[in-house]
């Protein structure tokens, strides 16, 4: 990690810094090794996987095991696995770039079996494990010997997971926890060795076990027919007086929750990575075959909504790009600080990346929603075609559906960033409240931002966004309390209005950085301008349509004045349509998406 970029040591604080004031870690940063790890990814997903697709697709379980012991004697299963148990031990940005680039294989199916080998599957053993475990299995896993995979998710049970069913008692002569229930939707769970699977001991103490294939009592079910991702493997399992030995619990009893949070939260940066990587491929395949289509005797990729559709797919993947590498820098710095030898190293590991749950999040919910954007502008740019299963951009429509509802559902991961919010404003974590006393001098005061500066008309609007949304949270607060919360409609629109800005803000730092390093880059500068504008007008929007929630409808005119007051520093000035046809034809001159 570069040394020079300094960050915050709790997520959020985004909202109180002004744009640009701390430098952000970028993959304009990648170390050497970083950029030699993302290209041997890039091959080999390039040449060992794009290659064989249909096969994987038919759900070769020798196929998907084979090229997951290739990966192995690469290293690229080992990377978070401490050396001491035959693993690399490299920072979390490594495996993000790991996980974009596996894109390059053009298949969701084989990336998710990965993904959970190197994510769940072996993560809650590496960070909650105790030595004899990790000697057990994480070799194993390293090297793809064994499959692992992680069983949470149950039938009545699926983003309220700790409400599981599934129960634990241990036996009389206090060697085994005999385990009742079902679990459900579990990723490599037909091919699996080993499984981390959460159960209630004694009905309250909800706790993370590790279980073996051959364990008397654990039922394999069949595969489940999907909609997308058809190569891997998704089954239920049962468990009908499994008994699992006790030295088997991972972790503490009652101490589940905090392995399933902690995985949860990489494992939404993992998918940030992925959908990026994967929004970029859409990307490349519609320009190739925008270029190449011809109607009306021109190429279709000329066409003035053509190339608003390309900018619209190049401004976000650039800003869902900024938002994943600024939140890994952020988390790699915090954890670098930290004793790697001592004891408690992966609890407070654990701790430092729940700091940043509202970023994590935030890459989770733009990050799946941006691949679904971009996938489903594919197919309409191939227009009949896209709809025909020999062009590749169907199968990754149907690819992607899942991304907005694992890894904890779109709905409830914005329940989450304003949850945390709201969190850290009522305990003081970081000083909002100090913030929202300053709205009126704001607005009675001229920008903050010289105009003599770079960006420095989005650099106000970004700060008059900041100044908005916390006015509306407050006035949210004020009506509603902590029962803000059981107002999901609110409290989606508030985290929307949250992502925008921390979007923008990532945005705009990584621009300026960018020019302030190399020089002048017109495009660049045209998606800043692009995304701020855009960003500035879904804030008013949502703003407006909060505050008549708030009071029902019925604003006073003290509300409505500030309400002028804000718009006047947001409404865009700049030509929004002029830059994108500028973005796509700067696109199309390099025949991919090209930052």
């Amino acid at each position: 990690m570069n040394e020079s970029v300094t960050s915050n040591k709790t997520g959020g604080l985004f909202l109180l810094n002004v744009v640009g004031e701390e430098p952000i870690f970028t993959r304009e940063q990648f170390s050497e090794e970083h950029q030699e790890i993302e290209q041997m990814v890039a091959e080999f997903s390039t040449e060992k996987i794009a290659t064989i697709i249909d096969d994987i697709e038919k759900q070769d379980k020798e196929l998907s095991c084979r090229l997951l012991r290739e990966m192995g004697e690469l290293g690229l299963l080992s990377i978070a696995i401490p050396e001491k148990y035959d693993g690399l031990n490299m920072d979390k940005t490594t495996s993000i770039i790991v996980a974009e680039s596996m894109a390059h294989g053009h298949s969701g199916s084989f990336t998710t079996t990965w993904s959970v080998q190197t994510g769940i599957g072996m993560l809650p053993i590496v960070w909650f494990g105790n030595d004899k475990q990790k000697e057990k299995y994480l070799p194993k896993l390293a090297s793809a010997e064994w499959i692992g995979a992680y069983a949470l998710t149950e039938p009545e049970s699926g983003s309220d997971a700790i409400s599981a069913k599934t129960t634990a008692i241990l036996s009389k002569d206090g060697k085994y926890y005999i385990l009742n229930g079902e679990k459900q939707f579990i990723t490599n769970g037909g091919w699996a060795d080993v499984y981390t699977l959460f159960a209630q001991v004694d009905g309250s103490k909800f706790t993370a076990f590790i279980i073996d294939r051959d364990t008397p009592g654990f039922e394999i079910g069949p595969e489940e027919h999907k909609l997308g991702v058809k190569g891997s493997s998704t089954v239920s399992l049962k468990l009908n007086d499994a008994k699992v030995p006790a030295e088997n619990v991972l972790g503490e009893i009652g101490g589940g929750a905090t392995i399933a949070f902690n995985a949860l939260n990489i494992g939404r940066l993992k998918l940030g990575a992925s959908v990026l990587g994967g929004s970029k491929e859409v990307i490349n395949v519609t320009i190739q075959y925008a270029l190449e289509r011809r109607q009306f005797g021109q190429s279709i990729a000329y066409f003035d909504a053509i190339k608003k559709k390309i900018a619209d797919m190049t401004v976000r993947t650039y800003a869902l790009d900024s938002i994943i590498y600024r939140t890994m820098g952020m988390i790699d710095q915090v954890i670098a600080r930290l004793d790697h030898d001592a004891p408690d190293f992966y609890l407070k590991m654990g701790e430092a990346m729940e700091h940043f749950a509202i970023e994590s999040s935030m890459v989770k919910v733009f990050g799946s929603e941006t691949l679904g954007f971009c996938t489903d502008t594919g197919i309409q740019i191939h227009g009949g075609y896209g709809y025909i299963e020999d062009y590749p951009i169907a199968r990754i429509y149907r690819d992607t559906r899942i991304d907005r509802i694992w890894e904890g559902t779109n709905e409830i991961n914005r329940q989450i960033i304003t949850g945390y919010f709201m969190k850290k404003t009522l305990l003081d974590e970081i000083p909002l409240r100090e913030r929202i006393k300053n709205i009126d001098s704001f607005l009675s005061s001229e920008n903050s931002i010289s105009s003599s500066q770079l960006f420095s008309k989005q650099h106000n609007m970004i700060e008059a966004g900041k100044y908005l949304t916390l006015f509306v949270f407050d006035e949210a607060l004020k009506e509603f309390g902590q029962d803000l919360k059981h107002n999901q409609q609110l409290g989606e629109l508030l985290a929307d209005m949250f992502l925008d800005l921390y979007l923008s803000d990532s945005t705009v730092t990584r621009v300026k950085q960018v020019i302030q390093s190399n020089g002048q880059h017109s495009i660049l500068s045209a998606i800043a301008q692009v995304f701020t504008a855009e960003m500035a007008l879904r804030l008013l929007n949502q703003s407006l349509t909060g505050l008549n929630d708030i009071y029902h409808g019925n604003l006073p005119e003290s509300i409505i004045n500030i309400l002028r007051n804000f718009q006047v520093r947001l409404l865009p000035r700049s030509d929004v349509a002029a830059l994108k046809r500028q973005i796509a034809e700067y696109v199309y001159l390099q025949h991919k998406y090209p930052f």
